[in-house]
């Protein structure tokens, strides 16, 4: 997997259109991905980046596999991805547009959740499945985003959410 730009500065409108070019990334493996957030194991969650549109979205990837502690007593005999982790993984994703829309890989920040709102479940996300994870701006400032997160297998959308991120200092040590 290439960490290389492809399709900067590809046309997305008319000669009409204010935002004639977008930049367009992906996809990111592993190591940009853990350039963007500070997670690690066993709370990094997302796993590559398909496509970023800098400013718009993200697509990224979870692969889940049966070795993922949380499914060792969720549920014993039928293992099921918490959904609270399942918005997190969103919430990762939304993360690394911020971080890369806001220009801020490198500088420390961090982006803290602040609210989670229209949370839906549609079907379990059992292991063995690749989790898309996809993220766009619903309102993008300095230190606030929100955003509108869905989880999908094979097209199938299995959770949807709505949430507000803050972007901050990480807290000074005591």
């Amino acid at each position: 997997m290439s960490d290389a730009v492809s399709g900067a500065g590809a046309s997305s409108g008319t000669a009409s259109d204010p935002v004639a070019a977008e930049t367009v990334l992906g996809p990111l493996g592993i190591a940009r991905v853990m350039a963007a957030l500070p997670h690690r194991y066993p709370m990094l969650l997302v796993d590559r980046v398909e496509e970023m549109v800098i400013d718009r979205r993200i697509a990224a990837i979870k692969a889940v596999t049966i070795n993922e502690g949380f499914f060792q007593g969720h549920f014993p005999g039928r293992p099921i991805m918490p959904g609270v982790l399942i918005v997190e993984a969103l919430a990762q994703a939304a993360g690394i547009l911020a971080v890369e829309s806001l220009g801020l890989a490198g500088s420390g920040k961090l982006v803290y959740f602040m609210a989670i709102d229209g949370a839906k479940f549609r079907k379990p996300v059992e292991p063995g499945v690749l989790l898309r994870l996809e993220a766009s701006f619903v309102q993008k400032r300095a230190s606030v985003c929100k955003f509108a997160g869905v989880a999908k297998i094979e097209g199938q959308v299995v959770a949807e959410a709505n949430f507000t991120a803050m972007i901050a200092d990480p807290p000074k040590p005591a």
